[in-house]
């Protein structure tokens, strides 16, 4: 019996142990950098930590001041964080196949190049923030847009863009809306690209005459996969935003809260107040929020898929 089992060990082993080697490394670094840090956050979620002192066991408690006390978290940074969601997930998303289709019409060269300017602000988000767009928002004279519009005569005094609560949160958007063209962006078009093209010559010779029917006939039921990967890339960099309201206002929690996200909620109670247990909590509500709206986009995508 024994030699029994060893053989068929030494045949799976021979047989898929290679494939499972590979997997092994990959296995770890999502254990350690995954599985092990939310298991730690969500037991500190429920104890009172200030980094200094044993972990206290209080129950519930974090919850339940996030939800009944906390009028920051309640009334400023959820509808911050839903309302940049809503708009800049989607959004980017769309703008991001979109954008990826006309590539994918030019010939290789010019769309090599126009992927490659399109992609590279998502790898410097940071400098282009610190450089550009604080160079364009500035609050003073010199800042173009303020010197744009004082010379045309729009308005008279220069405007604190960037301290202003009522224009932090739109220029948020349409930065995070700039530098969205990531990895995602890349997986659309390489799917746009794998698509049969024979496909589309028998669609033509059954009578599709229209572009907008290829695309939702042939070309989005054809990549599905790659529209889901895009999808789930979407939501995670769009709920892990936080760095960028902060990077332009210069401040946390930036003016009366108007451009403070979840991230930064859980910065300010983590690493300003050494509060552990109570930033577990909440990003233990972020890690449900960003999973809630994976399953949704696999059950649009993945079912089909």
């Amino acid at each position: 019996m024994q030699s029994k089992l060893s053989f068929r060990f030494q045949h799976w082993l021979n047989k898929e142990g290679s494939a499972y080697a590979f997997l092994s490394a990959y296995g770890v670094l999502f254990i350690v950098f995954i599985v092990v840090p939310v298991l730690a956050a969500l037991a500190l979620s429920f104890t009172f930590f200030d980094t200094i002192q044993q972990p206290q066991f209080i129950g519930l408690r974090n919850y339940i001041s996030l939800i009944t006390q906390d009028d920051t978290f309640m009334k400023y940074v959820l509808p911050n964080t839903i309302q940049f969601a809503v708009l800049v997930g989607p959004g980017g998303y769309v703008v991001a196949f979109l954008l990826a289709w006309i590539l994918a019409q030019l010939p290789k060269l010019p769309r090599t190049l126009f992927a490659l300017i399109l992609y590279s602000p998502s790898m410097t988000a940071g400098v282009a923030m610190a450089v550009v767009w604080k160079a364009l928002f500035s609050g003073d004279q010199t800042g173009y847009l303020n010197s744009f519009l004082m010379g045309l005569g729009a308005i008279q005094e220069p405007i604190q863009w960037l301290q202003s609560p009522q224009y932090l949160m739109p220029i948020m958007i349409v930065v995070t809306l700039w530098s969205s063209m990531g990895i995602g962006f890349l997986a659309m078009l390489a799917g746009i690209l794998e698509i049969n093209p024979e496909l589309y010559e028998a669609a033509a010779i059954d009578g599709m005459n229209s572009r907008w029917q290829e695309i939702f006939y042939i070309t989005i039921p054809s990549m599905r996969p790659q529209m889901l990967f895009g999808a789930v890339m979407a939501i995670v960099s769009t709920f892990q935003a936080g760095a960028i309201g902060v990077t332009l206002s210069g401040s946390n929690p930036t003016p009366q809260y108007a451009g403070q996200l979840i991230v930064n909620h859980i910065e300010d109670y983590g690493f300003l107040r050494y509060e552990m247990g109570y930033a577990a909590a909440i990003s233990v509500v972020l890690l449900l929020m960003v999973l809630f709206f994976t399953r949704l986009s696999n059950r649009v995508f993945a079912s089909e898929a």
